[in-house]
């Protein structure tokens, strides 16, 4: 946690995973980020994975920081609310539909200067979610090694999308600071999805080559990497992406005889092109096997470290969290009260500055754990209408 968006209010409805994103990143930074939701928590406030009493580990973690008003979004008293928070505070994160009563055409006609940043599936407004977004760009059909699809579980277009929605509320706060001027911003992981393609050169690519790249398994594309085993039998993942790496890695394992022969009878030179590794990867990798399948893991890492060549094992999740570096002796983790009950290490701001003092991870809130404190202060309600609207179950409190 830093305090870089100290003073910041966002109002932020949403669900799943790219808009509360949006929302956390800048939570983490600073912000002041109110979740609102409907009273009981929306349909992400018990997604998998979840405790014993029922309480989502995935919903504790996205929306660390923030804090939550709860009101019935499906009576006409609870959207004025809702409303009138997005146009007292004059930021607002959703993934809401383009229309309907969070419109930014109806919110912005009482606050022209509101920014809205808007998550949606597809730019038309139809819905889509992270799996049917990667099936549509085409990234199943090139990992693993073929024939069938391989869909993979990290969200990464949810991800992106949170994340750019964050950096495209700032770059809207940056013009109205400017000019004056609200807007509203739609981030469709659709664009999000098929614009990284383009970004990384695959729209290019495929339409300069009239086919789709082959399907290559654990290897890298137009660099020399994959996974070998080595003799006690430990998969690991090895990629070379300097001149350097090269000659080390092939000198730490006695491969320079070798590798030279290859080169001679093929007329190239490994030493400097990723390109040449890649294509002769046919000669090459036979050769890595051996060399590295005589070896334990432990002997090799240590050659490979001494060498600077970019290695890892294979681990599983559980493996990884018990990793003191990754974890327990990494100063973005910390304590939180979660209320789930559930101790564990719970992560902060990823961005590390270090002129400046790093906060602990806040916790999440309980479902409408502040109405009474937003109503009051962001709307000026009198207690005893607050009182009312919470018996008459207009509002909901911790």
């Amino acid at each position: 946690m830093y305090d870089l968006l100290t003073g910041l209010s966002v109002i932020e409805a949403s669900s799943f995973v790219a808009s509360p994103t949006a929302g956390l990143y800048c939570a983490q930074m600073g912000a002041e980020v109110i979740r609102v939701d409907q009273i009981g928590g929306g349909p992400d406030y018990r997604r998998w994975p979840v405790t014993a009493g029922n309480d989502s580990l995935y919903w504790e973690n996205l929306n660390r920081a923030k804090k939550s008003v709860a009101l019935d979004l499906s009576r006409p008293e609870g959207r004025d609310l809702l409303q009138a928070l997005v146009r007292a505070t004059g930021q607002f994160i959703t993934n809401f539909p383009v229309d309907g009563f969070l419109s930014h055409e109806l919110l912005a006609a009482e606050r022209p200067d509101l920014i809205t940043v808007r998550i949606m599936g597809w730019a038309d407004g139809s819905p889509a979610l992270d799996y049917t977004v990667n099936n549509s760009v085409g990234y199943p059909m090139l990992t693993g090694p073929g024939p069938e699809p391989v869909n993979h579980v990290l969200p990464a277009w949810d991800l992106l999308s949170g994340a750019y929605a964050g950096f495209a509320l700032l770059a809207a706060i940056q013009r109205r600071t400017a000019t004056g001027a609200g807007s509203e911003v739609r981030v469709p992981l659709s664009d999000v999805a098929i614009g990284t393609v383009a970004n990384l050169g695959g729209v290019a690519e495929v339409l300069y080559n009239g086919a789709n790249r082959p399907r290559l398994g654990n290897a890298v594309y137009g660099l020399f990497g994959r996974d070998f085993v080595t003799a006690d039998g430990q998969r690991t993942m090895i990629v070379v992406v300097t001149p350097r790496q090269w000659t080390n890695l092939v000198a730490a394992l006695g491969l320079g005889d070798a590798i030279a022969a290859v080169e001679a009878a093929r007329g190239v030179s490994f030493a400097i092109d990723d390109g040449l590794r890649f294509i002769h990867r046919d000669a090459l990798y036979p050769l890595f096997e051996r060399a590295i399948g005589a070896r334990a893991h432990a002997d090799l890492a240590a050659a490979f470290d001494a060498g600077g060549t970019v290695h890892s094992p294979y681990r599983t999740m559980l493996d990884a969290v018990q990793d003191p570096a990754l974890v327990a002796e990494n100063p973005i983790f910390g304590t939180a009260d979660n209320p789930s009950g559930f101790a564990y290490p719970a992560v902060g701001a990823f961005a590390t500055l270090p002129q400046d003092a790093r906060q602990p991870p806040r916790p999440a809130p309980r479902n409408g754990q502040h109405s009474e404190e937003i109503l009051a202060d962001r709307l000026s309600l009198p207690s005893g209408e607050i009182a009312r609207l919470i018996d008459a179950g207009i509002v909901g409190i911790a």
